[in-house]
């Protein structure tokens, strides 16, 4: 791999820590105008010089990204449905040749927005959603060839086409593309990317072999009691993330274990939930996160998804006895998710801290994933829904988890994508009524924000409709990918609803 802008040394980190630019993000995807090593020479050579400034220097030598946030506003008298068919084009980037951290893919892809310039690998299957309902098909297969081109090449799918992404991957909701694109296409589709599915699970479940008593984690997988193994989130990296070097950098800086930290903060990027009280120790104290060290339960949910997929495209192509192992392995799974998971007493699934041996009582709408993937049973589906009735249903939706610490994955915020799969999951086990009255508030609120704005954004305060959503390491970004596509499925599913009543 060639030497990318975090191989700088000493100017990378200058230029992180001093904000040259607000968002650390913006270095990393600059566009070197000469080779690393000859940027670092020269700043060698002139850091020291009385008249030397850092930003100067950083912008005469470095192109800017992009920035896109413009492209997404439009005339706030348009339909929102209109836009949003409309809008796929312009978050859709062609292949090109990378000169910077980009990693280029051999076809067009869709863009979140925003900050987001590059393909996101979970944001995508929601993304497709949307454009299922306007009729893309050629953009959802040169979605999925991008990210088979990724598993072969790669090993896996990155969090995005970065560089700087290698080391983690996302949830992984590859399965549910295929399976997606096999509903137009037919079921052929699961043998056409077996080879890719099966090197997917192969990435997750790397290092099983060296499971033992004396060594119950490897890479993405824990060794629990009654010899059951589960898998938790991982990067193969202990180093501050380039693209957030001084956050990172910063929040380490009074823990003793920095190595530690740095390696659970970006498990917590791989979650998707970047960040949440969820993977924290104390929940409002960022520096206890320990994402690494607990088993997620939507995690596993997905890889239960994956197995079973696996095992159907088997079945489909004639080889019955690798299917059936992979039948095993997903039954398997779904035990120990009932074991380690779920809590008979509260009626809920938690996830459970493997390093203390305890369910974190976390109440988050990651319980929502055994009901869309029909781990559940219906005792367990209907005490699930009637917690996200009583603990999450607010005016413009579900929220997030049950806490307010500031975290963007935690109150008052709502996220499209576990919207889609609370609301879908709800309908699974015959749970209508409440699945209509979510997605009822959650496109009211998309609604009222695309008439104040003329945007779709990223996330929304679902508990007070008129304030804007916060938290994070970024402000709140529009566009936006997974919000269009979850909020087409969405509406086409109240109408198909309403029409069949």
């Amino acid at each position: 791999m060639e030497i990318q802008i975090p191989d700088l040394g000493e100017l990378f980190e200058r230029a992180q820590m001093e904000n040259i630019f607000p968002d650390n993000k913006t270095f990393v995807d600059c566009t070197p105008k000469l080779n690393i090593s000859s940027i670092r020479d020269r700043y060698n050579e002139k850091k020291n010089q009385a008249d030397f400034n850092l930003k100067e220097f950083v912008h005469q030598y470095f192109e800017l990204p992009e920035m896109q946030n413009a492209d997404f506003h439009i005339d706030k008298g348009k339909p929102i449905l209109e836009h949003l068919n409309t809008l796929w084009d312009t978050l859709t980037r062609k292949p090109e040749k990378s000169t910077n951290s980009l990693i280029s893919l051999p076809y067009p892809y869709v863009v979140p927005g925003g900050r987001f310039r590059e393909i996101y690998y979970w944001d995508s299957y929601f993304t497709m959603l949307g454009l299922q309902v306007s009729g893309r098909l050629d953009l959802i297969q040169n979605m999925i060839d991008n990210f088979s081109f990724l598993i072969d090449s790669i090993g896996f799918i990155p969090n995005g086409n970065r560089t700087y992404y290698l080391g983690r991957s996302q949830p992984p909701f590859f399965a549910c593309m295929v399976n997606l694109l096999s509903e137009e296409k037919g079921k052929s589709v699961l043998v056409d990317y077996l080879p890719q599915l099966e090197k997917e699970y192969n990435f997750w479940v790397d290092g099983k072999a060296e499971l033992s008593a004396d060594k119950s984690s490897v890479h993405r997988l824990a060794l629990l009691p009654d010899a059951h193994i589960l898998n938790h989130y991982w990067d193969e990296n202990d180093t501050p993330r380039p693209e957030a070097f001084k956050e990172d950098s910063q929040l380490a800086q009074a823990v003793e274990d920095k190595k530690s930290m740095f390696r659970h903060l970006r498990a917590g990027a791989e979650s998707g939930w970047d960040y949440s009280s969820r993977w924290f120790r104390n929940k409002n104290d960022f520096s206890s996160i320990r994402a690494a060290g607990i088993i997620p339960v939507d995690l596993n949910c997905l890889l239960f998804n994956l197995e079973k997929t696996i095992a159907e495209a088997y079945q489909l192509s004639g080889h019955k006895n690798i299917s059936e192992k992979y039948i095993t392995l997903m039954n398997t799974r779904k035990k120990a998710i009932d074991q380690f998971c779920w809590n008979e007493q509260e009626g809920f699934y938690f996830d459970y801290d493997y390093v203390n041996g305890a369910q974190t009582k976390s109440w988050t709408l990651a319980a929502a994933f055994p009901l869309y993937f029909g781990t559940a049973s219906r005792e367990q589906a209907g005490r699930v829904s009637l917690h996200l009735k009583e603990k999450f249903l607010s005016a413009g939706g579900l929220i997030t988890t049950t806490e307010t610490t500031g975290q963007q994955w935690d109150a008052p915020n709502g996220w499209a994508p576990l919207q889609w799969i609370a609301i879908q999951g709800l309908v699974k086990y015959g749970f209508t009524s409440l699945a209509k009255d979510i997605t009822q508030r959650w496109l009211s609120i998309n609604q009222k924000v695309f008439n104040d704005t003329g945007k779709m954004m990223e996330k929304y305060n679902v508990v007070s409709t008129n304030l804007e959503a916060g938290g994070g390491e970024y402000p709140a970004q529009d566009g936006f990918g997974w919000t269009n596509g979850v909020y087409l499925a969405l509406d086409k599913w109240m109408k198909e609803s309403h029409a069949n009543s």
